[in-house]
């Protein structure tokens, strides 16, 4: 893991979940990132989230990326809940070694419905997301339920993957069967200190005619009418189309270098009552356009050469890639963790 990318994990709050993907008792979320598995587990009403690890003999309580059941290694039989390591048969061991074994939990922080976890943030997480924190509240409780999760590998450095999904230059030519019949065009870019939000215009009219119809069946008064992005420092993005349904994206590095640990999640907006079934379809086929437009992503990410110097001084960027100048930037005067 190279140092800037350590100093990102360890410096910042992270963005993993909405509370909607844990509400129930039991129920479990498993993400890749660096440091193995990070699973959020809802502990009876506690939300937490742990590294996947027995501590007996290191066997992962959860394999697959969710389901709802309980905390439970089927090694020996150890178990986590309320609160509690219960190892299994628990008289056949030295007492004070078994005091001593615990499960690896890291910090959570909410804002809103959506939840953050640091190693060893630097700041509160209000006081990192700063002007951003209203915004991400606001949305988070427009969100009614997990759709759609797709985890999968980018074999590419994390930047790659991050700076792609910063512009628009390449959306034409890359998504123009799925993106660009948006017909996308930026409106407003605000920069909340590392957070990055992006206002843009639906123009293509025949998709406007189509969103705007829909807007009947949601109660979305209060999100952006138009496509709305956040770059939610350092490895996560937020996206949404008019607030009917929203994507969830996190970029988290691999500990080897060319490899990002990449995934999507189609988040519901909410749906006024007795509107369900009338719009099941349209955001059955936003699941499967969401997924489309990330393996569209991953193929060109996939093509960047690992030749490519992306810490070079000098790069050129398009005007619609402003995003990836100011990340650029702020990663090129970041102090990494001695």
């Amino acid at each position: 893991m190279t140092p800037l990318v350590d100093t990102l994990y360890r410096r910042y709050w992270h963005l993993v979940a909405h509370r909607s993907e844990v509400a129930e008792p039991g129920a479990w979320l498993r993400l890749d990132w660096a440091f193995g598995d990070l699973v959020i587990y809802n502990d009876d009403g506690e939300i937490g989230a742990f590294d996947n690890i027995c501590p007996h003999r290191g066997a992962r309580f959860f394999v697959g990326d969710h389901g709802v059941g309980p905390m439970l290694c089927p090694y020996h039989g150890w178990r986590y809940g309320g609160g509690v390591l219960k190892p299994a048969l628990a008289k056949g061991f030295d007492p004070e070694v078994l005091a001593a074994q615990s499960i690896g939990r890291y910090a959570v922080a909410w804002c809103g419905d959506f939840l953050f976890v640091g190693i060893a943030p630097e700041q509160a997480l209000a006081d990192q997301l700063g002007e951003a924190a209203g915004k991400l509240e606001t949305v988070s409780r427009l969100i009614t339920r997990r759709r759609d999760f797709h985890a999968l590998p980018f074999e590419c450095d994390w930047r790659v993957a991050v700076e792609n999904a910063l512009e628009t230059y390449h959306v034409n030519l890359i998504h123009g069967s799925t993106l660009a019949s948006l017909g996308m065009v930026e409106k407003t870019l605000i920069v909340d200190g590392a957070n990055l939000t992006w206002e843009g215009e639906v123009t293509d009219k025949r998709t406007l005619r189509g969103l705007s119809a829909l807007g009947r069946y949601f109660d979305a008064a209060e999100a952006y009418q138009g496509y709305w992005t956040i770059h939610v420092f350092p490895f996560a993005m937020i996206s949404s189309t008019f607030g009917y349904s929203y994507a969830m994206q996190t970029y988290f590095p691999a500990r080897e270098g060319r490899r990002t640990h990449f995934c999507t999640r189609l988040l519901d907006g909410r749906v006024r009552p007795g509107a369900e079934r009338a719009v099941e379809a349209f955001l059955d086929s936003s699941a499967e356009m969401n997924r489309r437009i990330f393996d569209e992503d991953r193929e060109i990410c996939e093509r960047v050469s690992p030749a490519y110097d992306l810490d070079k001084p000098v790069r050129a960027f398009a005007k619609s890639e402003e995003r990836l100048r100011l990340l650029h930037e702020r990663l090129r005067h970041l102090t990494p963790l001695s």
